[in-house]
């Protein structure tokens, strides 16, 4: 009987462990990897042919299809009981060639710990792609509040892809940590980008994904801020106990540490309230969330910048927002603080303004001279956010100027002005975000 060759690098091991010909490996590989193999390559390859490792893109793709380091690949295979190498053998293996239960014991030890030697140094991620899986994550969280959704989501779904994609490798625990930290960003801004297109459903289930990664992260401010994006779906789909429960939830993460998504949960509760028309309640979650205000410090998750942190002007967003839902209760101080919100975007550059929470400012001073019986003060708060193109018309937006239009009809305001408003909302609205082809 003719003795089969034996394997000359761990690779071609792999290979005949699997039963893949070089063809099929080939095929697969190519399925994988964005730069091709060819069968010439990959036999030279199996035959330990090369001077060193092949570029870091085949490394990876090597690593996801075997789970095991491309070093080890390329080394020489693993030597298999029983298996008899061509010529002297200088120092024999007497636990190899054992027929007692112990020897056989130790051999099936040291094979599995082998095996899962090479799991344990084997990573699909390295210090470098998980500081470019960063990069890009902040530069989508920074880049969301100041243009167009169309513009952004497809980068966006990129690179939740690709972290999921990671994770659902082998990496070091560390890298997993940091991993499940991206993926939950990730997932929390297409929780946004959902409810922005008005698909509520789809932004939770982002939201509760976000939520799980947050858990695996182990990290208290990324779960304070999913909370907080749980509740502001719920608000602006007219569910505003759920929105109280949500925000309310988050409070144990805060409590052990949550950055400026503390502030995020405390305003998200007070607009909450005022949905509701609980003015006290809301009032209380206001004046909460400004005392906290000097007392956080900002962590891991502020660093992102953008969506991911909670800056001052938010804040007064948010309370004038909250005051606008009981604007009748004080019409005078629910436009002041809509004032403060709007001058507070107006300060800030425009490499940094949130168009989309300015216009939810502009539309809550809207309601407020509404309420006083100024017609032309409202008009003028709510023209910049009518010139919105369809573009930037997002959900929360678009809502936000049809209350000012429910506030109109109910004021019984009558005049050109008043009609002129009336009309500009009614073609607004019918060309929203979601309208637009994807």
């Amino acid at each position: 009987m003719v003795q089969p060759e034996l394997p000359r690098t761990r690779l071609e091991q792999v290979l005949r462990e699997r039963h893949l010909s070089v063809e099929r490996f080939v095929a697969r590989f190519n399925e994988l990897s964005e730069v091709p193999l060819s069968d010439r390559q990959a036999y030279r390859w199996v035959a330990g042919r090369l001077k060193g490792l092949p570029y870091p893109g085949a490394q990876q793709t090597l690593e996801r299809m075997f789970g095991e380091s491309a070093a080890r690949l390329f080394g020489p295979p693993y030597r298999l009981p029983g298996v008899v190498p061509h010529g002297p053998v200088d120092h024999p293996t007497p636990l190899r060639d054992r027929h007692n239960w112990e020897g056989q014991v130790i051999t099936m030890s040291a094979q599995r710990a082998r095996d899962f030697l090479s799991r344990a140094e084997a990573s699909n991620v390295g210090p470098e792609t998980l500081e470019q899986l960063a990069d890009d994550v902040r530069r989508v969280a920074t880049t969301y509040p100041r243009l167009p959704l169309p513009e952004l989501l497809g980068d966006l779904v990129d690179v939740q892809e690709r972290t999921f994609t990671l994770l659902e490798g082998r990496q070091k625990p560390k890298h997993t940590r940091e991993l499940y930290l991206l993926a939950g960003i990730s997932c929390g801004l297409l929780a946004k980008a959902s409810h922005d297109v008005g698909a509520s459903t789809d932004a939770m289930t982002q939201a509760r994904t976000a939520y799980a990664c947050a858990e695996n992260a182990g990290h208290n401010g990324l779960r304070a801020w999913v909370r907080g994006l749980q509740s502001g779906v719920a608000y602006w789909t007219g569910r505003p106990r759920d929105a109280v429960r949500y925000a309310q939830l988050g409070h144990d993460a805060v409590r052990a540490g949550a950055g400026t998504a503390a502030l995020y949960l405390l305003a998200a509760e007070a607009r909450a309230w005022g949905l509701l028309g609980n003015p006290e309640r809301a009032r209380d979650a206001i004046r909460r969330a400004a005392d906290v205000r000097d007392r956080v410090a900002p962590d891991e998750l502020d660093e992102f910048g953008g969506l991911c942190t909670f800056p001052h002007r938010r804040q007064l967003y948010f309370a004038a927002d909250a005051l606008s839902w009981v604007a009748e209760e004080d019409a005078e101080h629910a436009e002041a603080a809509a004032l403060e919100a709007v001058s507070a975007y107006e300060a800030t550059d425009r490499t940094e303004r949130g168009w989309g929470e300015e216009a939810g400012a502009r539309a809550g001073l809207a309601v407020a001279r509404i309420v006083q019986g100024d017609v032309e003060g409202a008009a003028s708060a709510l023209r910049p956010v009518l010139a919105l193109p369809p573009t930037q018309r997002i959900h929360g937006v678009v809502l936000s100027v049809q209350r000012a239009y429910t506030a109109l009809r109910q004021a019984r305001l009558d005049g050109p002005v008043a009609q002129e408003v009336q009309d500009a909302i009614e073609h607004f609205a019918r060309r929203p975000l979601a309208s637009l082809p994807r």
